[in-house]
């Protein structure tokens, strides 16, 4: 048996810029490759009940529930969490928001001009984790985040960022052979036992969903996420 492959980073209808249905993004997790995926909408748990069903429908899979916060600072990804951090509080106090209700905080593409925390903060933040493949960063970004991580001697997770189903398994985090619980993935992103590996977005595929992005806030009327 080879590692255990899961999508960190994936949006589902309940996140404002997704459509996706959970239950379908469970059905495309073998044509990927996957063996599991972490539900992060925006500022939002109200997919994870959906999550319980699937672990009966799909017991071989790993489903790990978790929320993409907006901080005022940028967005950070919280696993294991039962609720929603506050959103548009300060990092510090989101990351210790979410270690105080029994989760793990990573910090969420970091280098990335919208959203990201940026490099003062990627530098010092208490954080188990870095995202540092994110299948819809530049190479550049990811590679910033990659630097940031191994200078401070913390784990590395990959996530696609996934909004199309087109997205799902561009970006994953590998974890030991023989992981097959919420506990155990908990685990290893506290103590860094993972790798992030994958693809960035290509400058096409970065022009393409700065258009579709651009569409989006224009129907919301541009309220940030």
């Amino acid at each position: 048996m080879g590692r255990v492959r899961l999508d960190l980073h994936v949006h589902s209808r309940h996140s404002p810029d997704s459509a996706l249905p959970v239950d379908a993004i469970a059905a495309h997790l073998a044509s990927v490759g996957l063996n599991g995926f972490a539900l992060t909408d925006h500022n939002s748990v109200e997919g994870h009940a959906e999550l319980s069903t699937l672990r009966t429908r799909f017991p071989t899979f790993i489903f790990v529930p978790g929320v993409e916060v907006s901080t005022v600072e940028g967005h950070l990804l919280a696993y294991g969490v039962a609720e929603a951090p506050p959103a548009q509080r300060p990092v510090s106090e989101t990351i210790e928001w979410v270690r105080q209700h029994g989760g793990v905080a990573v910090l969420s593409h970091p280098f990335r001009l919208s959203h990201g925390v940026g490099r003062a903060i990627a530098e010092s933040a208490p954080v188990s984790a870095i995202e540092t493949v994110n299948g819809h960063n530049s190479l550049r970004a990811n590679r910033k985040a990659a630097q940031v991580a191994q200078r401070r001697g913390l784990g590395t997770t990959g996530g696609s960022d996934v909004h199309e189903f087109a997205d799902l398994g561009r970006a994953y985090t590998e974890f030991p052979d023989g992981t097959s619980t919420l506990d155990a993935v908990l685990k290893s992103l506290r103590t860094g036992a993972m790798t992030a590996g994958g693809s960035s977005l290509s400058f096409l595929g970065r022009v393409q969903l700065e258009w579709r992005t651009t569409r989006l806030r224009l129907r919301r009327g541009f309220r940030p996420i």
